[in-house]
């Protein structure tokens, strides 16, 4: 079974949303959140960089639409740790959106744990008298538990995301979900995309490989690979399994590497560009050989 790689434990939630925007709602209500009518729902533009140099760019961003009119955009960003930059750049992302369509704008932060959402929901004083940012935060632990078999058909993302949380937990609640989510997942509605790989996937723990067993799910590695987030998960952890072998290398031959060449090597994402570097790593006799 695939392993979970700080890519994949990111971008998984990403791809529910790309495919259907529309999962952001399922959230907010959860949270108690009140969203206005809307009969569409539609990926938005996450680049918020105006002329300024520094570079501003959320996960996501989904434009609820009614009559074709914007009524609430929501920034969704995914934390896998507390970053206090965050508290900086949300707000831009937030009134740069605003801007742009002319409409109210949430912020929904969701964290892989509950250590970083309590973290993340810490308000943010923006200065001006009584204005203050609040962030709507989540995690794992608030999905809903999706049980109910017509509700896995209509909305599959959701269903998904369940899986994923409850799988995570392990327990009966936990097979209760699978199993639900699996049923939808083997009788899928035309054009539905399959997230058999994805969920199965991010459950690489011992219990959840047990619950896979007990539903009979048998996924293999060239069918995950066909998923393009899981696919770059994988080449993600083989980068940096090379970027560490090329370290090892010259640390075996006592060849010194300034800690910028270090940060540069461990850096590189390019598989044949880090295969280079191992070969020459075995005959450089310093370390700027590995770049000519």
């Amino acid at each position: 079974m695939l392993g979970m790689t700080p890519t994949l434990e990111h971008e998984y939630l990403l791809e529910l949303v790309r495919n259907r925007p529309s999962l952001v709602v399922s959230l907010l209500t959860n949270m108690k959140i009140e969203v206005p009518c809307f009969d569409d729902a539609q990926l938005g533009n996450c680049d918020f960089t105006d002329i300024q140099p520094t570079e501003f760019r959320a996960d996501s961003v989904v434009t609820l639409l009614h009559q074709g009119k914007p009524v609430t955009a929501v920034v969704l960003e995914v934390q896998r740790r507390f970053d206090k930059d965050k508290q900086w750049s949300w707000p831009v992302y937030m009134a740069t959106l605003r801007a742009r369509q002319k409409c109210p704008v949430v912020l929904l932060v969701f964290c892989v744990n509950r250590e970083t959402a309590v973290a993340c929901a810490r308000p943010i004083h923006m200065g001006h008298p009584d204005w203050v940012l609040h962030p709507c935060v989540t995690d794992l632990h608030d999905v809903p538990k999706v049980t109910d078999l017509h509700e896995a058909y209509a909305n599959p993302e959701l269903a998904a995301l369940s899986a994923i949380a409850y799988g995570i937990r392990g327990g009966d609640e936990a097979l209760e979900v699978l199993r639900t989510w699996l049923d939808a997942e083997q009788h899928p509605l035309e054009g539905q995309p399959s997230y058999a790989a994805l969920v199965y996937a991010m459950l690489s723990g011992p219990d959840a490989v047990q619950l896979f067993k007990e539903l009979n799910v048998a996924i293999g590695i060239k069918e995950a690979m066909r998923n393009p987030i899981i696919r770059e998960a994988v080449e993600y952890g083989e980068a940096k399994g090379d970027a560490k072998a090329v370290l090892r290398i010259l640390n075996r031959r006592r060849i010194p590497v300034p800690f910028e060449t270090q940060e540069r090597i461990l850096a590189c994402d390019d598989l044949a560009t880090l295969e280079t570097w191992i070969d020459r790593a075995v005959t450089a006799s310093t370390v700027e050989e590995l770049f000519d």
